[in-house]
């Protein structure tokens, strides 16, 4: 019989491998239905699955602040990331905003250094610039790697790549300030329903986009919002019943395994350069890791 702490173990690693299909759906439904209206029906589906798992929650149990502070750096990532990835020109532009998502883990791990006052580590420094070296070699692409080149690229679409790092700085700060302002409590319910009346509001604003209503947009699209609302119930799960540790340094691995379901879902090819570039940001992660576990700093981990 499997134990309640292995069950909790098990919904955690489904949690990351459901978030790591986002990047690849967010950018499909963005095809069909628009980047902000995709977006919105995303969080919205989302919300509907949230509420039929976890319930409505009592926002009188939880903290103002967590829920202010919580909520606004919740909902502007999550307006970020969704907006970039649909704001891509390009599918394979997509999937490299994915990797500029994923400097998170290292934002996360250097933000709570500076939060418990420690000075950096060499070993933190080493692991910043790898995972940043790994994000520059994933940005130039193919070409030979110059900052005339680099820049060019982004240049090509600055508003998504502003977006997507100003994202990975968000939840870096998500993660880190909402373990000291939620009290123990989950507001992700709440959460996901701010995010999808914001961009709701955002779509009210925006140029109108056709929609592309039929059998296939649907059902990716209730695919979409069970991922993204399965992921986060089942990663509470994980994060109260399973093994903590072994979880988190399995979300340092994300940014692998959502490349290889990106490049599946969205029938891109990936260049052995790229594929480098995603070992470097893991690799990374991962060295950041080692080097505030030495500090006995123990930040929120999320994967996302």
């Amino acid at each position: 019989m499997i134990s309640s702490s292995s069950k909790g173990t098990l919904y955690g690693i489904v949690a990351i491998l459901l978030w790591s299909t986002i990047v690849g759906l967010i950018r499909n439904i963005s095809e069909y239905f628009g980047a902000v209206g995709g977006a919105a029906l995303i969080y919205t589906t989302g919300t509907l699955f949230l509420i039929l798992i976890l319930g409505v929650p009592k926002l009188s149990r939880f903290p103002k602040r967590y829920l202010f502070w919580g909520g606004l750096l919740f909902v502007t990532y999550e307006v970020c990331l969704s907006l970039a990835l649909g704001f891509a020109t390009d599918r394979t532009q997509a999937i490299e905003l994915g990797m500029v998502n994923y400097l998170w883990p290292s934002f996360t791990l250097a933000l709570a250094v500076i939060l418990n006052k420690q000075r950096f580590s060499i070993l933190l420094m080493i692991g910043l610039l790898c995972a940043f070296s790994g994000l520059i070699w994933v940005v130039s692409g193919d070409n030979p790697l110059t900052i005339d080149g680099l820049w060019k690229n982004i240049q090509s679409n600055p508003l998504s790549y502003i977006l997507a790092f100003s994202g990975a700085i968000l939840w870096a700060f998500y993660s880190n300030l909402t373990r000291l302002m939620s009290g123990g409590n989950n507001g992700i319910v709440p959460f996901f329903l701010l995010t999808s009346l914001a961009l709701w509001g955002q779509y009210l604003f925006s140029t109108p986009v056709e929609w592309i209503v039929n059998t296939k947009s649907i059902t990716l699209l209730l695919i979409t919002g069970a991922a993204i609302g399965l992921a986060n119930a089942a990663w509470t799960i994980g994060m109260i019943r399973g093994n903590v540790t072994l979880l988190a340094t399995l979300s340092y691995f994300t940014p692998v395994i959502s490349t290889a379901f990106s490049s599946i879902l969205l029938s891109t090819a990936l260049s052995f350069s790229f594929w480098q570039g995603v070992m470097m940001v893991t690799g990374g992660s991962l060295i950041c890791w080692l080097a505030t576990r030495q500090k006995t700093i123990k930040p929120f981990k999320m994967a996302k």
